[in-house]
This record gives C-alpha cells, sequence and structure tokens, in this order.
C-alpha cells in the first residue's frame, strides 16, 4: 500500500502494482506477441523489457492494480509499433516479411500453411493486423483487444471483421 497526502489534507491509499507478479506469468507471451511484429526475437525481448521497466518505474502511478497488465500490453504494442516506424524510416523500401528461423530443426517444423498466413497478415493494415494478432494469437476478448489498441469495442470488432474478409481475399479464400 502506498499513502499520499492531497493538498486539502484527505489521504489517499493504493496498491503497489506487483509487476514482478505481471512478468513472471505473462513475459514469454508477450514477447511471442512482440516476435509476431517486429519478426525478430532481440527485438521483441527488448520491446518487453523495455514496457516491463516502464511500467515497474511508474507503478506508482498506475491507478487502477487490475488493469496493469493492459497498460503492459498497450506498453508493448506501442514498443512495436516505434520499432516498425524506425525500420520503415531506415529502408524506406517494401521488404517481404520472412519469419525468423533460428536453426534447421525450426525451419522443417514451420508449416508451409503457417508461413503463407504471416506472409497474408503483413499485408494487411497495421490496425487490422494487430487486432487480427491479439485475438488469435493471445486469445484476447474484444473488450481486452479495444483498451490495448485504445479503441472501442465495437471498432475492434469491425476491425476484426474486417481484417478477416481482407486476409481471406489476400489468402485466395472464397470471392
Amino acid at each position: 500500500m502506498e499513502v499520499e497526502q492531497l493538498s486539502h489534507g484527505e489521504v489517499l491509499t493504493r496498491e503497489r502494482v506487483d509487476v514482478a507478479s505481471i512478468f513472471a506469468e505473462h513475459h514469454v507471451g508477450l514477447v511471442r506477441l512482440a516476435l509476431v511484429m517486429v519478426g525478430d526475437q532481440a527485438t521483441a525481448e527488448d520491446v518487453v523489457q523495455e514496457a516491463f521497466a516502464r511500467t515497474h518505474a511508474g507503478r506508482g502511478r498506475l491507478r487502477d492494480p487490475d488493469r496493469a497488465l493492459a497498460y503492459v500490453r498497450s506498453a508493448v504494442f506501442n514498443g512495436c509499433r516505434s520499432v516498425m516506424r524506425r525500420r520503415a524510416l531506415a529502408f524506406r523500401r517494401v521488404v517481404p516479411y520472412e519469419p525468423p528461423v533460428w536453426s534447421a530443426e525450426s525451419a522443417v517444423l514451420m508449416s508451409e500453411e503457417r508461413r503463407q498466413v504471416l506472409l497474408a497478415l503483413r499485408e494487411l493494415p497495421r490496425r487490422q493486423r494487430e487486432a487480427l494478432t491479439l485475438r488469435y494469437y493471445l486469445d484476447l476478448s474484444d473488450q481486452e483487444i479495444a483498451e490495448t489498441m485504445g479503441i472501442g469495442a465495437s471498432t475492434a470488432r469491425s476491425t476484426i471483421a474486417r481484417g478477416l474478409a481482407a486476409l481471406g481475399r489476400v489468402l485466395g479464400e472464397g470471392s
């Protein structure tokens, strides 16, 4: 508990966010999420580490400890967006996405279908790609997606629907 004295004499108590518990429980999943977004393990780990470091530094300012995970997810997404913006500025050209291959075994295990879906996902607009990643990779609800992306729940639902339709068109499924 953190106690804060307000200017008019009132005392405010806040529960401290247990960032270590959130880290222990969600670190691996958040690194995987960032990996899907940025395409390489080292950058994904850096983005997640930075998100946790900032959350830890500002844990006294978080008003609702129950929303700390949503805050960290948003920080990871924003970190991934920043990485992608920096890369876009550095290269100023379209580079087709190739999933990372760490070993011969992982290359063999990666199915062609999954590879095609990842390539198609990269062709979608950023917002649709993010919404689909949150839904089908992290299995988040519409409300959790909305909170993570900073949009309304109905906007999250329509973005997912448009993203699925676009993904189907890119993959040549249906007409």
